[in-house]
């Protein structure tokens, strides 16, 4: 009877082996030792012949059957856990540390947005948005820009009708919240701006800018080109130099070009790729809200004044990251958006 327990004791250990085989490299060790030539079902046969003759019949008879259901188990359990071939049902251990998946991240573009938001909230601006089809009214006409204004020309603008446009820049929605909302107003519109450039390293048919809108009481030239002197450092360093430089845009007057400090060359190498030996990078326009555009949306310009600017997102990640190239952002290459 002893001979009899120590076969069931067999099998069970033989069939917990085999329930935790999970690969199909740990199911063939199973089968080595268990079903092989030389393996423990072999030797248990072997012991027939030192057992006493009235115990033969019964313990042949059990250890053939328990070799018989190893073998059955085998190939169920082999169809559980396959051979590692495509196709083949694949037995997951719960009990094992899963696999790491890769995460992504906010595109370089996406960071630069709310990096830029973060700094001018601290200005105490808040963030609006608007529409990238709008009509002539709100991306030309309020904008006291004429019939005959070069922007409105088909060459420089994705017209889709007669009187509807792919917006080219965010100015629409500094119109739009004032059409909505009287002053105090304070605020920056992030977003995708379209016209018909040809791509190369520094131009692109579609980008990015950030244009903000200060309209209140008392609002001057100082109050402007300090905002835009606390931005530059909080966003490139505290280092950068800022300079303006008068300009004409019709949407405000006076008008001026800002520009910060080359990043590469103080300004005596002629060869600079970025300054061309200026020691000056141009960033974007700003300049004090033309009146006409405060009338356009019902403002007492008598009362108030405001400023308002606006910069390309590109041309502020290249100047601070290096990038030579604008196609470098939207080619969705994985080894370069790695590196931010």
């Amino acid at each position: 009877m002893k001979h009899i327990v120590r076969l069931e004791e067999f099998r069970k250990q033989a069939l917990k082996e085999l329930q935790e085989a999970f690969q199909a490299d740990s199911l063939e060790q199973w089968r080595i030792l268990y079903l092989g030539s030389h393996g423990e079902v072999k030797a248990l046969m072997q012991q027939l012949k030192d057992l006493p003759p009235a115990d033969k019949p019964a313990f042949g008879k059990r250890a053939n059957e328990i070799k018989q259901e190893l073998t059955a188990a085998f190939k169920q359990r082999k169809e559980e856990v396959g051979e590692g071939r495509p196709g083949k049902k694949q037995v997951v251990d719960m009990t094992l540390p899963g696999t790491p998946v890769p995460i992504g991240h906010r595109h370089l573009i996406t960071q630069t947005i709310e990096e830029i938001a973060e700094i001018f909230g601290r200005m105490g601006f808040n963030v609006a948005y608007g529409p990238e089809v709008e009509d002539e009214w709100h991306i030309f006409d309020a904008l006291n820009m004429p019939a005959a204004h070069p922007a409105r020309d088909p060459l420089d603008s994705f017209y889709i009708t007669d009187s509807v446009i792919l917006r080219s820049e965010t100015s629409n929605v500094q119109i739009r919240v004032m059409e909505s909302q009287a002053p105090p107003v304070r605020i920056i519109s992030p977003g995708r701006v379209y016209r018909p450039d040809t791509v190369d390293a520094t131009h692109s048919f579609m980008f990015h800018q950030v244009e903000g809108l200060y309209v209140d009481e008392g609002v001057s030239m100082v109050d402007l080109k300090t905002c835009l002197d606390q931005f530059c450092k909080a966003y490139f360093g505290p280092t950068v130099a800022t300079r303006f430089r008068p300009h004409f845009f019709p949407f405000t007057e006076p008008s001026a070009e800002v520009d910060i400090s080359c990043h590469l060359c103080p300004g005596d190498r002629e060869d600079c790729p970025v300054c061309k030996g200026s020691g000056w990078i141009e960033l974007g326009g700003c300049g004090m809200v033309d009146p006409n555009v405060l009338e356009a949306v019902g403002y007492d310009t008598e009362k108030y004044t405001g400023y308002a600017f606006g910069f390309g997102i590109e041309r502020m990640v290249m100047r601070k990251y290096n990038i030579p190239d604008i196609r470098l952002l939207f080619e969705n290459d994985v080894r370069f958006l790695r590196q931010f």
